[in-house]
């Protein structure tokens, strides 16, 4: 072997090792134009600072618009609790009216008295992100169960008092915010630490809001956009 051939490998090892890859195009993200229904692929990498409602609904927006969904307008499914004079925002009325169904086409629920009761069909196993995927829940190291809602069971803020949306979402570093359970076994499953939008309030090493407090409990800031139209 030449030592210009052994050069070109040994560069060749280090772009993959580097991640880099050379003459060859990326492949395009799978594509789902009727989704309307989804679990964020990422979070915005700072904890539950999501820049407010609207930058978590643009986030929305650019994932579904990556896989042929961007014809649609996205929300995220975030509460809002009421703050200088400003009046809180239910998840449960930004979403549309439904019905709402995943990557795949199946329906996860029908409406949004439907979505709130004990007939939806969320679950590990239809709860995908905007590629498609299973989010990791319980049994799988890591594990990213936990999704940003800031809400009560029934989808609706918190009264004014201790903070459970890290700030309306603009916070990394104080507040709580209360997390569903992307893994739940079914139904409203038969505990509330395992419903799908209100399991329990985010904790850790820094307070609750930080991307190293959400992985401290199993999340990783991740949350649900639905089409409203």
């Amino acid at each position: 072997m030449s030592r210009t051939t052994r050069f070109a490998i040994a560069a060749s090892v280090a772009f993959t090792a580097l991640g880099v890859t050379v003459g060859y195009a990326q492949p395009a993200p799978p594509q789902a134009p009727n989704m309307t229904f989804f679990v964020t692929s990422a979070g915005s990498g700072k904890g539950a600072d999501l820049g407010g409602l609207e930058g978590a609904d643009r986030q929305c927006q650019a994932l579904a618009a990556a896989v042929g969904a961007g014809g649609k307008t996205w929300h995220a499914y975030l509460s809002a609790q009421a703050v200088g004079g400003a009046a809180a925002i239910n998840a449960r009325d930004r979403i549309g009216a439904g019905p709402w169904q995943n990557f795949k086409g199946e329906v996860v629920a029908k409406s949004v008295d439907d979505l709130h009761g004990d007939t939806n069909k969320l679950s590990t196993e239809t709860s995908l992100t905007d590629r498609g995927t299973m989010v990791a829940g319980r049994g799988f190291t890591p594990n990213y169960h936990d999704v940003l809602t800031g809400s009560q069971a029934d989808g609706r803020a918190f009264p004014v008092g201790e903070d459970q949306t890290c700030g309306n979402w603009t916070s990394s570093t104080k507040g709580s915010a209360m997390v569903g359970h992307i893994d739940r076994k079914g139904p409203r499953d038969d505990a509330a630490s395992k419903s799908w939008n209100a399991s329990h309030p985010s904790r850790g090493p820094d307070g609750g809001c930080s991307q190293n407090d959400l992985r401290s409990t199993g999340g990783g800031g991740l949350f649900y956009c639905f089409a409203v139209n």
